[in-house]
């Protein structure tokens, strides 16, 4: 039986699978290329997923009846689920109302970016790259110091961010200046890794997968060897893309959730 060691020694003999690289993620320009406006694959994909969801949300609420159909009543599940599981429950009805457009738009488009990543044709998630998982987090964050401010007011709200309640005087030396780092970098840092890496790693997996697929069912000139092998890397892939499936859901129901909760945090308690 061969080893590991000799399954190494026969990839680099033969040249290897071609297995996905960071390359992956900073796309040469395919449109427009030397001038401000230039696109490349990741932001063409943000493209098409946005206007495919416009059309098809545009259209359904044209159409949309009193007594709802089978697609009108999926898409008011969602929109209700956003509603009562995130919003309501985070920020109370009376409170969180004013939230529900914003937070249903972070979910629903992180939701159909992230799914990008296992739609064949795009074979990348939209949120793969830092610039949009940061233009959400800064969303949030707009939203939470406004709040803020029309709840609070600057002043109260910089004094009770910064200068915990309960906390001794000489502490303060130590904690404000983390509370204020916190504050103005941690949180929308925090939002955005959290969802960029998520979609990078999920993206590495499937690929390598499909690469060892490929690779040893078609490549391989161990036939014998390499179809049952290949066969095992396909089955992988299949599971891995299932995954991801679930990981695209709940990377946008966490970013959903947690704005939600950051913006709350700007309310004062009651």
């Amino acid at each position: 039986m061969v080893g590991v060691a000799g399954i190494h020694m026969l990839i680099a003999a033969q040249g290897g699978p071609d297995l996905p690289t960071v390359d992956d993620f900073l796309p040469p320009e395919i449109l427009f290329q030397g001038t401000p406006f230039a696109i490349n694959r990741i932001i063409l994909v943000r493209i098409v997923a946005t206007v495919a969801m416009l059309l098809i949300l545009g259209v359904s609420a044209h159409r949309a009846k009193l007594i709802p159909g089978r697609w009108q009543g999926v898409l008011e599940m969602g929109v209700s689920f956003v509603r009562d599981n995130i919003v309501y429950e985070v920020m109370g009805a009376l409170r969180g109302r004013r939230y529900v457009p914003m937070i249903a738009t972070i979910f629903f488009t992180i939701l159909v970016f992230n799914l990008c990543g296992i739609v064949p044709g795009a074979n990348i998630a939209a949120t793969a790259s830092v610039v949009m998982p940061l233009v959400f987090a800064l969303w949030t964050m707009v939203q939470y110091w406004i709040a803020a401010v029309r709840e609070k007011g600057l002043g109260r709200f910089i004094r009770d961010e910064v200068f915990t309640p309960g906390v001794p005087w000489p502490v303060y030396i130590l904690l404000a200046p983390i509370q204020i780092l916190e504050l103005l970098v941690i949180r929308p840092l925090s939002l955005t890794i959290r969802l960029f890496a998520n979609m990078i790693s999920g993206h590495l997996m499937v690929a390598t997968c499909l690469a060892f697929a490929q690779y040893w069912m078609i490549e391989s000139a161990d036939k014998l060897m390499g179809i049952p092998v290949g066969a095992t890397w396909f089955v992988g892939g299949l599971l891995m893309t299932c995954f991801e499936a679930f990981v695209a859901f709940l990377q946008a129901y966490v970013f959903a959730i947690l704005s939600t909760v950051y913006i709350n945090l700007s309310y004062p308690e009651q």
